[in-house]
């Protein structure tokens, strides 16, 4: 059971698909087949299920979770002797949702440290768990929960979330409105899974509503434009209104206590956080994010 084989086990149960792992390794499927067929045969017990195409089981999902650790550890230790030995401050690696919202804190963190390497990973709240406990990433920003244990978090912003709408629209000089007004609506939303999504639908069903979306996409950042488009309404936190500020858009206040958003730090409980990753948390913990600059500045 060595390194490389743990690794192309990763990619199969990520892509849960023979060819398309092979092909991102850049080796031939049958070579990666057998060496799936090896590891099975050593653990005593099947992976991937085979009924129809291919699937992770329970084993699977257990082992690829140890696997993920294990190598995440291994690159930590690599990470933390390049730094010992270069006596510099590394690489800092952060991921969240969207970094529209984040561009004041990283514009000061490169700033104040010019030579140390930022990487930049966008993915769901879903994933940033799994990623943060393999050390795939120092760094998740969240704007929803993250259940899982062994991860330690700080909140950075609690805020507002705001119904967008164009100012011809017939709520648009309203001052609030509530859920049931809102229902039969045009919405513009992000894809399930997204917080503004999330959101949007915990809303309408606490009161046994479904909301109307009539347009779905992958870019949150997108919804204030489209809405300006006049294609419909849309949930915006107070935090995308301020860098939206001279936009044709009637803001207006939803008659609700849950309609917020939640801004969390998360790192993993005892991973080692390079100097960089370190300077990074102290950065955005440090960031006045009600007037977008460091605390403490004037």
């Amino acid at each position: 059971m060595d390194l490389n084989t743990l690794r192309q086990f990763l990619v199969v149960a990520r892509l849960e698909h023979l060819s398309r792992a092979a092909d991102e390794l850049h080796i031939a499927q049958p070579s990666l087949s057998r060496t799936i067929a090896r590891l099975e045969t050593e653990l005593g017990t099947p992976l991937f299920d085979r009924a129809g195409r291919l699937r992770l089981n329970d084993t699977g999902r257990l082992f690829r979770g140890y696997v993920e650790r294990a190598l995440g550890e291994l690159e930590a230790a690599r990470r933390a002797v390049a730094e010992a030995a270069s006596e510099g401050f590394g690489t800092v690696r952060l991921a969240s949702e969207t970094f529209l919202t984040f561009t004041g804190p990283l514009a000061a963190y490169k700033r104040a440290h010019p030579d140390i390497e930022i990487e930049l990973h966008q993915m769901p709240a879903a994933e940033m768990a799994r990623h943060l406990l393999a050390q795939d990433v120092d760094l998740c920003v969240a704007s929803q929960p993250i259940q899982a244990e062994g991860l330690e978090a700080v909140q950075l912003l609690d805020e507002v979330v705001w119904l967008a709408t164009p100012l011809d629209h017939p709520l648009a000089s309203r001052t609030s409105v509530t859920i049931d007004e809102l229902a039969g609506q045009h919405f513009i939303a992000a894809h399930k899974g997204h917080w503004q999504r999330r959101l949007l639908d915990r809303l309408f069903a606490a009161r046994d509503l479904t909301p109307k979306i009539v347009c779905e996409g992958d870019e949150p950042s997108a919804i204030a434009e489209l809405i300006t488009a006049g294609l419909g309404i849309g949930l915006v936190p107070a935090l995308a209104r301020r860098s939206a500020a001279g936009a044709p858009i009637a803001w207006i206040a939803v008659d609700s206590p849950e309609c917020r958003r939640t801004l969390t730090l998360y790192w993993g409980t005892g991973s080692h956080l390079s100097t960089a990753a370190r300077l990074m948390r102290t950065t955005i913990t440090g960031w006045n994010w009600d007037t977008d600059e460091a605390l403490g500045k004037r």
